[in-house]
């Protein structure tokens, strides 16, 4: 998923993901539900860390 498409996305915190994972209509397997998982907190990842380097670039620029 692209930036800017996450930036539209609602922000839905970790937790609560991980109960429509776990609570949700279809039962995952324990290796669906670990890799849905580790697929979920990578995306997260990648956007703060993204968004981490667009802060201390802001800061850099001349004003």
């Amino acid at each position: 998923m692209t930036q800017q498409a996450e930036a539209s996305r609602p922000h839905i915190p970790l937790q609560d993901r991980l109960a429509e994972l776990l609570d949700g209509p279809v039962a995952l397997d324990k290796r669906a539900l670990l890799g849905t998982l580790c697929a979920e907190v990578s995306q997260r990842e990648a956007v703060a860390y993204a968004a981490g380097w667009n802060d201390a670039l802001a800061e850099l620029r001349p004003r």
